[in-house]
């Protein structure tokens, strides 16, 4: 039985084929997920959103989301608009435990890897 649930967390929109590199990251990394499940929200545009994948899991009995937001810096969707959906579903299901991650972009491997690319590219 699955523990916990890993939520990627992404802006959304309404071009479908924006989430294909998103649903590709899913695809790769659910076999290495052991008793984690993993799952992909939206923040607007497109399902599921978070409140969808908070009501699975509560459904499931897996009680403890952990959001990774796939965004590059903190801005408006993480300072205003993760907190209160995280609020919301703590409201609607008391029993949730939900920690929010660092969003990606605050990793040092991701800087160093675009600046990576960008000097690839300056050199070629």
């Amino acid at each position: 039985m699955m523990s916990d649930c890993l939520v990627l967390l992404a802006h959304g929109s309404k071009d479908p084929r924006w989430r294909a590199p998103f649903e590709r990251i899913v695809d790769a990394v659910q076999g290495q997920s052991g008793k984690t499940k993993v799952r992909l929200a939206y923040m607007e545009f497109v399902e599921p959103t978070l409140m969808d994948v908070a009501r699975e899991c509560v459904g499931q009995q897996i009680l403890h989301l952990r959001i990774l937001p796939l965004f590059f810096s903190i801005g408006a969707h993480l300072a205003t608009d993760v907190p209160e959906q995280v609020n919301e579903a703590k409201a609607r299901f008391p029993q949730l435990e939900v920690e929010v991650l660092a969003p990606v972009g605050e990793d040092p491997r991701l800087f160093r890897l675009i600046q990576q690319i960008v000097i690839e590219i300056l050199n070629h």
